[in-house]
């Protein structure tokens, strides 16, 4: 183990797994890259695809995984002017991977989160 990564041991908060939860902090996050999976869309589809998202916060979203590799913007040449967005390799490994891993689990185990969840909501009140 390298002294960098003993160090991440040390500090949790400093450590990729933190930056890899990130990815899943913003709620429309998860979603975007789901809607993407399919292929490249323009800004359009993907808002349609997608459903209750407004314009600010598929800017926002899209501006978070662009940044983070996962997503890719392509402007082609034309008039009127087009652009796609599409998953990267990064961005394929992480929704092919753990977001279809997490898909199968909440599939196996969405009632019960959500019975857990109505019931400590009950306790509180």
């Amino acid at each position: 183990m390298s002294e960098r990564e003993a160090h991440c041991y040390e500090l949790v908060a400093d450590c990729r797994m933190r930056a890899a939860t990130d990815l899943f902090a913003h709620t429309w996050d998860p979603v975007v890259l789901a809607a993407l999976r399919p292929g490249p869309r323009r800004r359009r589809e993907l808002r349609a695809s997608i459903g209750g998202i407004s314009d600010k916060a598929l800017t926002e979203a899209l501006h978070r995984l662009l940044a983070n590799g996962l997503v890719a913007r392509r402007a082609y040449a034309e008039a009127p002017p087009r652009v796609e967005y599409g998953l990267t390799g990064l961005g394929r490994s992480l929704v092919d991977g753990p977001m279809t891993a997490l898909g199968r689990w909440i599939l196996d185990h969405g009632d019960e989160l959500l019975d857990a969840q109505e019931t400590a909501t009950d306790k509180s009140v």
